[in-house]
C-alpha cells in the first residue's frame, strides 16, 4: 500500500488525537513540528474537539486545578484529572481572564502579574516586565486574546492608570509589548466603565456598560468607535 501523504496524516489523522498525543508527535521530525504548530492545524484540531464527547471543563478551586469531562446527556461531570500549576501561586490566586485555542491568559491576584498558560502542556509565559507592562488590575483593565494574520498569538491589554488610558499589545512571537493607537473618551477613564471581550472573525469587540461599542481590527491593530 502506498504511503499516505504527509498532509493527510497531519490534517486528517493527527487532528483527531488528544492534545497531549499531538504534543508528543511534534518530536517526530522538523516537518511534523512545523505543520503541527500552524494555526490551520490548531483551528482544525480545536473544531474537532468541540463534539460533545470531547467537552471538558477546567475547575480552579483554592490551591487545586482539575479537568473534568462534561457528560452532556445529564449535565453532569465525569471523573476529574488533577492539573498541576507550573507556576508559583497562593490560595485563591489564579483568575482566568481570557482564552483562545486552549491557551489561557490568567492573572495572579497577589502580584497582579499576567501569564499565558497552556494547561494541557503545562507550558506558561510570564508577561510582566520591569517597565510595568503585563500587570492587571481588576475593574480597571480588560484583556483579550487573538491571532493576527501572521499566525502570531497576541494579548490586548486595555488599562487605566492615574487618569490615563493606555492600550498595549503583546506579541508571543517577538516576546514584547507595544503601545497602539486607540480613540478614547473621558468617560472611559472612569472605574465604573467596564469592558468585556468577544472575538468575531478578525475583529475583537469590546462591549461596555454604556451604550457604545469598540473594536480592534487585528489586521491593522487599530481601534474604532461605533
Amino acid at each position: 500500500m502506498a504511503d499516505l501523504p504527509i498532509h493527510t496524516i497531519v490534517f486528517e489523522i493527527l487532528t483527531r488525537l488528544p492534545a497531549k498525543d499531538v504534543g508528543r508527535s511534534k518530536s517526530v521530525c522538523k516537518q511534523w513540528y512545523a505543520l503541527l504548530s500552524t494555526q490551520d492545524f490548531v483551528r482544525i484540531h480545536c473544531s474537532r474537539s468541540l463534539v460533545s464527547s470531547n467537552q471538558r471543563v477546567l475547575l480552579i478551586d483554592d490551591l487545586t486545578c482539575s479537568v473534568r469531562l462534561i457528560i452532556s446527556n445529564n449535565n453532569d461531570y465525569g471523573p476529574s484529572s488533577i492539573v498541576t500549576f507550573p507556576f508559583h501561586h497562593q490560595n485563591n490566586d489564579v483568575s482566568i481572564l481570557s482564552h483562545l485555542n486552549r491557551l489561557l491568559c490568567v492573572c495572579l491576584n497577589h502580584t497582579y502579574e499576567l501569564l499565558l498558560w497552556n494547561p494541557t502542556t503545562t507550558a506558561f509565559k510570564c508577561l510582566s516586565t520591569p517597565d510595568s507592562h503585563g500587570f492587571y488590575i481588576n475593574n480597571l483593565d480588560a484583556i483579550g486574546l487573538y491571532v493576527d494574520v501572521d499566525d502570531d498569538y497576541k494579548v490586548l491589554h486595555i488599562k487605566r492608570r492615574s487618569g490615563v488610558l493606555g492600550v498595549y499589545v503583546y506579541s508571543r512571537e517577538v516576546d514584547s509589548w507595544r503601545n497602539i493607537p486607540f480613540i478614547t473618551r473621558q468617560e472611559y477613564l472612569s472605574p465604573h466603565f467596564n469592558w468585556s471581550a468577544l472575538v468575531s472573525w478578525h475583529i475583537l469587540w469590546w462591549y461596555s456598560i454604556f451604550h457604545c461599542l469598540r473594536m480592534l481590527d487585528w489586521r491593522y491593530e487599530c481601534g474604532d468607535l461605533f
